[in-house]
This record gives structure tokens, C-alpha cells and sequence, in this order.
């Protein structure tokens, strides 16, 4: 078997958490709920907007509520960076998601904590579990507007934010948090699917077997930040057992296909793969038909 060993900083019990992308049969392994909430304490909860705007030229990017003119309710969005943070790429899915009569509550998991990105790993505090505590409070805080349908509120996330989406997917962590009742449907565009080994801890999926809202995973084949191959090697035996997931592969698309402000632009990512940013305007054209026909399916009432 061939193992690529990956490290990546991971705050857990404050240490460094090494993950292997593994060619071998996926374990099913989850974070004791006491870690996991542990875990979602090591940075303060985030406060969100209370006045919705209805104009999405929330330009330069910040969290921000935001919803069509009239009274609703709407179906609503919660909206998640990559590890970033907040950029043009993600304005223009608010932009689409507005023009659908979707209301959005875009989420800034950095800023209010200092921090400016998690590229190379999680800093005060903020780690993928934080980020599910996150969105699952975000989820609860829509409920509570009067414009919004609280049985239509659906995660959207992107690379660390579609991590994000994987997590809060699954029957096991959504519990573990205590901070509601989770998604009715989540949409990850090109995250990671690692298996996570923390040292001296136990490992855990990011890929859980208990996959429990509907689940959408769109993904490049020419991305190698994320690999495709890692996401569809894991997910297919578990859509085999009956869970309610999908997802769709690009030929050629590499990271951040959306991202237009990147593209061209070339880096070592914390592994230290080389990986190239190609804007694809067919490839999000098509990701978007994609994300609102499986918002449109799985968030209509019965």
C-alpha cells in the first residue's frame, strides 16, 4: 500500500494532528462526543448580524445577512469560506444564491477571532469542529428570522468550509455539538476527505458513514489540493449502504474552479503539492445548476 503522509496543524488537545490519506478501505472512526465538544470551545461563538440586508454588494466581502425583497418566508443559505476566508468568489455564490430567492447568512469564521487564514492550519482556536459548532449555530440563529422557512436552511461550503459541510453531515457530530438539529440539505463543493490521526488520540473521518441530511460533493479531477479520487473512494461504499449522498467529478477542474480573482495563481499547499487555480466559467455555470437543482429537490415541502 502506498501512503501519502500529510501533516497538518490541527487544534486538538493543542497538538499537531498528523492526517493519512490512505489507499486502503476507509475506517469509520468519530471523535468521542466529549472531545468533540471540547474541541468546539477553544474559540469564543461568533455573533451574528441582525438587520438583513437586501442588496448583496456586500463589497468588501463580511458576514452578512442578507435576503430577496419581500417577506418570505424563504428557503435560506448558510454560506462558508474556504480556508481563507471571505473573498470575490464566495460574494458571487451570495449574488446567485439572492437572484434565487434564497435568503444568506454569509459566515466569516475568521475575522471577529484575529484571524486571516487556516491554510496552514487552525490558529485561535479555529479548527473544523469550531467551524461545525459554527455553521450549526448559524443554522439555529435563521430559524429565528421571520423571513426565513426554518425547515428549508441548507449548508453550502467550500473547500475548509465544504470540510465543514462533511462534518456537519453526519448524525454523529451534529448530536455531539448540542447546537440543533443540523441541515436539511448540505453542499460541499471540493473539500477534503481525510482520515484524521491526531497523536495520542483517537482517529476520525472526516467521511462518516452516518451521513444523515442529504448530502451534494462537487469536485475537480485536475485538483490536487483536494483530491477527488480521496472524496469518491470514500463516499461510494457508503452511498451503497443507502445514505443520501451524490456527487459529481470535473474533467480538468482543478481547486477553487470559481475562484476568478486566483486564477492562474500557483502555490505549495501545506502537504507540498503543487497546485495550479484555472477559473472555469462553463465548470460554474454548470456547478451552479448543479447546487440549486439539489437545493430545489431536497428542500421542498412534502
Amino acid at each position: 500500500m502506498k501512503w501519502r503522509l500529510i501533516t497538518m496543524a490541527l487544534t486538538m488537545h493543542g497538538l499537531t494532528a498528523t492526517l493519512h490519506a490512505e489507499q486502503q478501505p476507509v475506517y469509520r472512526d468519530k471523535l468521542p462526543a466529549e472531545i468533540v465538544r471540547r474541541a468546539a470551545t477553544y474559540a469564543t461563538d461568533l455573533t451574528f448580524p441582525n438587520h438583513p440586508e437586501t442588496s448583496a454588494d456586500v463589497d468588501p466581502p463580511r458576514m452578512a445577512l442578507l435576503k430577496p425583497a419581500g417577506d418570505g418566508p424563504f428557503p435560506a443559505i448558510v454560506l462558508v469560506h474556504q480556508c481563507s476566508g471571505l473573498n470575490p468568489a464566495v460574494l458571487a455564490w451570495v449574488r446567485r444564491a439572492i437572484s434565487r430567492d434564497y435568503a444568506v447568512l454569509l459566515l466569516d469564521s475568521l475575522t471577529a477571532r484575529g484571524v486571516t487564514s487556516l491554510c496552514h492550519g487552525p490558529k485561535a482556536g479555529v479548527n473544523l469542529i469550531r467551524g461545525t459548532r459554527d455553521v450549526l449555530q448559524a443554522a439555529q440563529f435563521l430559524r429565528k428570522q421571520s423571513f426565513v422557512d426554518g425547515e428549508r436552511v441548507a449548508l453550502v461550503g467550500f473547500s475548509w468550509g465544504g470540510m465543514i459541510g462533511l462534518l456537519a453531515s453526519s448524525r454523529h457530530y451534529v448530536g455531539a455539538l448540542e447546537s440543533g438539529p443540523g441541515f436539511a440539505a448540505v453542499v460541499s463543493f471540493y473539500p477534503g476527505c481525510f482520515r484524521i490521526t491526531p497523536p495520542n488520540g483517537q482517529p476520525f473521518e472526516l467521511v462518516n458513514s452516518d451521513i444523515a441530511q442529504p448530502l451534494l460533493v462537487l469536485m475537480g479531477e485536475a485538483d490536487t489540493e483536494t483530491p477527488a479520487a480521496d472524496c469518491v473512494r470514500n463516499l461510494d461504499p457508503i452511498k451503497a449502504a443507502g445514505a443520501p449522498v451524490e456527487w459529481h467529478t470535473y474533467p480538468h477542474a482543478t481547486h477553487c474552479w470559481d475562484c476568478q480573482h486566483l486564477d492562474g495563481f500557483r502555490k505549495i499547499d501545506v502537504r507540498g503539492n503543487e497546485v495550479a487555480f484555472t477559473y472555469q466559467q462553463t465548470v460554474v455555470d454548470d456547478s451552479e445548476r448543479r447546487l440549486f437543482d439539489f437545493l430545489d429537490r431536497r428542500l421542498t415541502r412534502p
